[in-house]
């Protein structure tokens, strides 16, 4: 079968992530770090209101962009958070996921050769999705000595004639890094300048720990009409099983994005859009609640960090951290193997989220805080053991 495989798919690598998540899966009494999925049960409410709606018999397709009762309420919260307008009938398109609102809107977009920047460390799928589009992926290395966020001098230095568009996604996975109005504001100079489109992907905007609230760069004068703006259910309502996500965008670009989104996924699950009518209805005060939770641990494991000396920027959105392990003398997947396999705690290479990631590993702090303690005291353990080794071998 191997001459019928496609070029640009085995050229692909599979998910870095996912090779922790079968070993985990092997192995016995493993506490993982690894996955970036709440530890929350869908709120009561929402599930009712998704068992209600099968009860009544609501299982059959809905419109392609979605329902018009959860397209409208999509529109009032993100007017409610960033004071923002859209049309729920022309603007708005509910999809299988973020993921899924990527893929479209990059395929609605690009022709062979038209070239994507976007920053790493990062999300998995961006570049896979660039490249099934056929476009070309330009990455930005972020830095930890600058918190991991862009400056307008990087975006400036990665643009090129044939670059069209920028994907930016803060608060960020795997660094839990932010981006304040200040920094969205230079680069959108630099975006508007070359006439660029962004795709901004906000799956963490509810997950935010600084006073300053979570902006948007939809708010920024002059990037609403250039900007396809993604957001979902699953991490700020722990939905993640419900797959659904929606993307919102000027007219003209949301008519190819459904296009494509009728022909490979027809509409997203009737029950999964009755309930999330009602999380953006009625969740304010479960997402307020899973947000100082988070923040809980977010702020014990920065202490545990310094503790055992593992440099660590503070992140102040989405709920990861990313410590710098570089001092042991090993990669990343070295690291992430070894601790899994001596003390059965299982976290993520950082270069599986690009190669400037190298040096670091993402860990969740989408669990309680009773694991958080167990899985830490046996981090200890390990690194306690390679600081003695690299005495050993002085």
């Amino acid at each position: 079968m191997e001459e019928f495989l496609s070029d640009k798919i085995k050229r692909i690598k599979p998910s870095g992530i996912r090779k922790f998540f079968e070993i985990a899966n092997e192995l016995d009494d493993v506490i993982s770090l690894g996955v970036g999925e709440p530890d929350f049960d869908t709120p009561w409410h929402v599930r009712d209101e998704g068992i209600y709606s099968l009860q009544q018999g609501k299982t059959f397709y809905t419109a392609n962009a979605g329902l018009m009762e959860l397209r409208q309420e999509i529109c009032q919260y993100i007017e409610r958070k960033q004071e923002v307008h859209y049309d729920p009938k022309s603007e708005v398109v509910v999809t299988i996921g973020g993921s899924e609102a990527i893929d479209i809107a990059l395929r609605a977009m690009l022709n062979p050769g038209d070239e994507v920047i976007y920053t790493e460390p990062c999300y998995v799928s961006y570049l896979p999705c660039i490249v099934l589009s056929d476009g070309v992926p330009v990455a930005i290395p972020l830095k930890a000595s600058n918190q991991f966020r862009l400056t307008a001098q990087e975006l400036e230095e990665a643009i090129t004639p044939k670059t069209k568009v920028v994907i930016l996604s803060f608060p960020n996975n795997p660094t839990g890094a932010v981006m304040s109005r200040k920094d969205l504001e230079a680069i959108s100079e630099v975006i508007k300048r070359h006439n660029l489109v962004v795709i901004s992907d906000e799956i963490y905007s509810e997950l935010t720990y600084s006073e300053e609230r979570h902006v948007s760069i939809v708010e920024i004068d002059g990037m609403r009409e250039r900007t396809v703006l993604i957001n979902g259910f699953s991490k700020a309502f722990a939905m993640t099983g419900w797959r659904m996500g929606y993307a919102l965008a000027p007219h003209i670009l949301m008519q190819q994005m459904i296009k494509i989104h009728q022909f490979t996924i027809m509409a997203a699950p009737t029950t999964s859009q009755y309930a999330g009518i009602d999380a953006l209805r009625n969740c304010d005060e479960d997402v307020s609640e899973m947000r100082e939770s988070y923040n809980q641990r977010r702020r014990y494991l920065l202490k545990e960090m310094e503790r055992l000396g593992l440099p660590c920027f503070e992140p102040f959105g989405a709920f990861y951290i990313f410590p710098n392990i570089s001092e042991f003398g090993m990669t990343s997947e070295e690291f992430a193997s070894r601790l899994i396999q001596e003390e059965r705690v299982a976290v993520v290479p950082g270069n599986a989220f690009g190669d400037c990631g190298e040096g670091f590993v993402r860990i969740s702090y989408a669990y309680s805080l009773s694991s958080l303690k167990k899985a830490l005291e046996r981090l200890e353990r390990f690194i306690v053991r390679l600081r003695q080794e690299q005495e050993d071998t002085k």
